[in-house]
Parts: structure tokens; sequence; C-alpha cells
């Protein structure tokens, strides 16, 4: 049975896209692909329908990831039933799938992305959409790092 995973930012055009991107990238490159459903969304709608971010996509090519995925809000009457983890990457994102939570076993799913880090004491994924070229990179380096851990923690379960 494969593990679906879903990973939630906000508008779902740089942060969650890029884990949904790393995340397949790393169950690649251990030749588990076949065993996980991933994807990500958005606990809000305003890019539905959108790209990733150009400079998210940019910064993420370097690194060998293609962000292919289309910008879709959170759909609590689906994505509850249908994945098994569901991510956040920051602090505002967790709170807002909580109160979008129908009951407890809907909130035994949820964790956030940093909760993996291995080598990163970051206590969110920072939201690069404002800031420069940095910000784009240091994102990328949370997503790597905690998407390993992730793994493990999968792995562990």
């Amino acid at each position: 049975m494969k593990k679906k995973i879903l990973f939630v930012c906000l508008g779902n055009i740089c942060r969650s896209p890029s884990a949904e991107a790393v995340f397949k990238g790393l169950v690649r490159n251990k030749g588990v692909h076949d065993k996980f459903e991933i994807d990500s969304a958005g606990t809000y709608g305003y890019h539905e329908g959108e790209l990733a971010d150009r400079r998210m996509q940019s910064h993420a090519v370097k690194r060998g990831y293609n962000l292919t995925s289309i910008s879709r809000p959170f759909k609590p009457g689906s994505d509850w039933d249908r994945f098994d983890y569901i991510i956040a990457m920051d602090d505002s994102n967790l709170r807002d799938l909580k109160e979008m939570a129908r009951y407890g076993d809907d909130l035994k799913k949820l964790f956030k992305m940093t909760d993996f880090s291995k080598n990163f004491n970051y206590n969110e994924v920072p939201d690069p959409y404002y800031g420069g070229e940095q910000g784009f990179e240091l994102v990328l380096d949370l997503l790597e790092d905690a998407g390993e851990g992730f793994y493990e923690f999968l792995e562990k379960g």
C-alpha cells in the first residue's frame, strides 16, 4: 500500500511544491518512488491553477528538481481522507490545518516539516516569497534536510 503524503504551505507556489519535488526526488533516488503518492496544496487558494513561483523553479532546477505541480487549495472534505501524512511548512499553516480538522483522527496525520530536521535548527520553513535569492536556497536546504529525516521517520513507522 502506498504512503500518501501532502505538503502544505500558504499559497502552494514556493515551499510546498518544492517539498513535493524534493521528496519525490529523494524517494526516486532510493528506488522506492512507486511506494509513495506525493502532492502539495495551500491553506489558501490565492494562486489556484498557477505553476510554482518562477524564482523557486529556477533555484530548484539548479539542484535537479522540476516543480511541475499546479497550485491548489487544501480540500478538507477529501484531503484528510486521502492522505496519510499532512506536512505543514510553518506554524501558521499548522494552525490553519488544525482549524480545518474534522476530528481527532485528522490531527494524528498532521506534522510540521521542521519536526524532521536533522542538521538545521529552524522551527519553520520560512516563506521566501518576499525575500531575496538566499531565501529560496534556504528553503531547499531545509527541505532536503527535513525530507531525509521524514523518510527515516516513515521507515521506522
